[in-house]
């Protein structure tokens, strides 16, 4: 895709699932990645091992191809280790020019029966968090008066409820007006804000059901294109959204999700006539 080559990207919660596809799909796009951790150092070496095969391929013609990726550990719940990890990468790229917010928890238990710390650690993770890391990357932005991206990964329940999740649901709804307020306020420094909103993915957090015919069943006779999607398939739109070939797009959230945001009860027209 246009303009990704040589782009320093920080990608966070990188070590697995959609956040380890987006960090392989800019490396082969030629981008310098920056793969953030909380605490699963082998599942972000992983990661790192996977974006260096694709550097190397997509370097083949050159005898080396630098510092192009390395991890960063950081808890985006903790505002200090925000602020180091961001300079950190800033510090090794020699500048930063995309940030992927993908870190994000979700925890089910009945509404009424949630503890307030249990709705609290959603929330900081999944919405506080991003908040952190997209404010320090801004003000890098601004501090350089250069453009930039910032790519949120939110979900399809943005829009749609998603009973025994509320504390996800409500943090993927606040996802969405972080996406279109910072879009707003900062469209005049040329820096642009999008989101994407999965829909059921096939990801290690979701075997329960991947692995269960009778329940990968339930799952995808919601979903008009009849499947889940693939982590692959959202880091493609990721590394889309950060591109030059999307730069008249933001404020927007792309939903991938197969048809899963278009009512597909609906498909059947059970109305009175």
């Amino acid at each position: 895709m246009n303009g990704l080559k040589g782009k320093k990207v920080l990608v966070t919660g990188a070590s697995s699932g959609i956040g380890q596809a987006i960090a392989v799909q800019f490396a082969a796009e030629g981008a310098h990645v920056a793969i953030n951790y909380r605490s699963n150092m082998i599942e972000a070496e992983k990661t790192d091992e996977l974006v260096h095969q694709v550097l190397d391929n997509y370097y083949h013609d050159d005898k080396e191809h630098g510092v192009n990726h390395f991890l960063v550990q950081a808890d985006v719940t903790k505002e200090d280790q925000v602020i180091k990890m961001v300079k950190d990468v800033i510090e090794n790229f020699g500048g930063l020019d995309i940030l992927i917010n993908n870190a994000g928890i979700q925890m089910a238990g009945n509404s009424h029966e949630i503890t307030l710390s249990d709705f609290q650690k959603v929330l900081d993770v999944n919405i506080t968090g991003a908040f952190l890391v997209a404010r320090e990357v801004i003000k890098y932005f601004l501090s350089q008066q250069k453009p930039g991206v910032v790519i949120n990964i939110s979900s399809v329940h943005q829009e749609i409820p998603k009973p025994q999740y509320l504390s996800y649901a409500v943090s993927k709804g606040g996802m969405q007006n972080l996406t279109r307020t910072l879009a707003l306020e900062y469209a005049k420094y040329g820096i642009r804000v999008n989101g994407i909103g999965p829909g059921a993915t096939v990801t290690p957090i979701n075997r329960a059901w991947i692995d269960d015919p009778i329940r990968k069943k339930e799952v995808e006779k919601h979903i008009p294109l009849g499947r889940a999607g693939t982590a692959e398939e959202m880091a493609v739109v990721t590394t889309f959204l950060a591109s030059d070939d999307a730069a008249y797009i933001t404020g927007q959230t792309l939903f991938v999700d197969g048809g899963l945001t278009l009512y597909p009860d609906f498909a059947t027209t059970w109305s009175s006539q």
